[in-house]
């Protein structure tokens, strides 16, 4: 029998629950819930959907790992402790979820390793083609909002740390408008996006309002993806900045970017709330986000999964088919259901992520 296609995840905020809860991502989600019953991990953020042997199950080649943390002014509560009142502090929460990651792959580098250039994607890459083996899941880092860029000349001091990709804003910023704070971009925000062009970093959309990243369109002339953002005019009731509005959606598919589609039942259907039941909200769901993209693109080249677990929600608030990240495979028999071939599949399972790392990953 074929395998299943390999599966990229273009966003989890491994870092800050491996920080914030001392969260061990070696383990079965299943374990990790049963040690974590009770908790603010549980009872705040959702049992979790990641665990090594569901990235196996699941056949998740590479995650795209962020560095993430949120300005004091968003804290949601009391025992937050990756959260910054200026820019300093949010460079230090940045590094210190850097050295998360290179904790993690090098105290674990049979289960975790860091892809940081094209060698390294093909090692990973190759390992999970090997017949009967257990490969390591590839970590590629993704700075969600750039607070913790002081100034865009330490940029570099980024890039040497491993970072491959940014998004400008989660919150607005001093970059540009972000969820629920609109705005523009600034001079500070171009001046970021220069440099980022300079040193060929991936930029990620998500999170940016839209006049923000309709100004990064015309005025970024590198890579584009949005990471984690669903097609706002397939969503129940929605209402806001957070996903993505047609005009913009055929903006960033002229400029060949690709879209990370999220399964988070809020994402899906404005309805719905924490504490409502999933079971009305489906995989097929994904799936029409999924196909309303390619419908737009003319292809299924741009478009994937960025899925956002143990990104403050989990278990209680995914679709009803779905106990850990493994389930998404579930999508293949669907989405070949709607008419896409084995080819077509295999690209938005995680080939598509694929293609743009190797077109922007640097040789070495």
């Amino acid at each position: 029998m074929k395998s299943p296609p390999l599966l990229v995840d273009a966003h989890e905020d491994l870092a800050w629950n491996i920080l914030t809860f001392g969260r061990d991502y070696t383990r079965p989600a299943a374990e990790t819930r049963r040690l974590e019953a009770g908790s603010a991990a549980a009872t705040d953020m959702g049992e979790t959907l990641l665990g090594w042997p569901e990235y196996q199950a699941g056949r998740v080649a590479l995650v795209f790992a962020t560095l993430f943390a949120a300005p004091e002014r968003r804290r949601l509560h009391a025992w937050e402790n990756q959260v910054y009142t200026d820019t300093a502090g949010a460079n230090r929460l940045y590094r210190a979820q850097v050295d998360a990651y290179h904790r993690l792959a090098d105290r674990h580098p049979d289960a975790f390793r860091l892809v940081l250039d094209a060698a390294g994607l093909d090692d990973t890459l190759a390992a999970w083609q090997a017949p009967a083996t257990q490969p390591p899941v590839g970590l590629v880092i993704l700075m969600e909002g750039a607070d913790g860029v002081r100034l865009p000349d330490e940029l570099g001091e980024w890039w040497e740390l491993g970072v491959r990709i940014i998004g400008p804003a989660w919150a607005g910023n001093r970059y540009c408008g972000g969820t629920r704070e609109p705005g523009p971009l600034t001079d500070a925000g171009r001046a970021l996006l220069e440099a980022m062009s300079d040193l060929k970093f991936i930029l990620d959309l998500s999170h940016m309002d839209e006049l923000s990243a309709r100004q990064a369109l015309d005025s970024y002339h590198g890579p584009l993806i949005a990471s984690h953002a669903n097609a706002a005019a397939l969503i129940p009731e929605y209402s806001g900045n957070r996903q993505l509005g047609d005009n913009l959606l055929r903006a960033i598919l002229e400029r060949d970017g690709i879209i990370g589609v999220v399964p988070y039942c809020r994402f899906l259907d404005y309805r719905w709330k924490t504490g409502d039941s999933r079971a009305s909200i489906t995989l097929e769901t994904v799936a029409s986000h999924i196909d309303h993209i390619c419908q737009m693109a003319g292809d299924a080249r741009h478009v994937g999964l960025g899925s956002d677990f143990d990104g403050g929600f989990g278990l209680a608030s995914v679709p009803a088919e779905v106990d850990s990240i493994a389930d998404l495979q579930k999508l293949v028999p669907i989405l070949a259901g709607k008419g896409y071939t084995p080819d077509e599949i295999t690209a938005i399972m995680g080939g598509n992520w694929i293609r743009r790392l190797k077109e922007n990953l640097p040789s070495k």
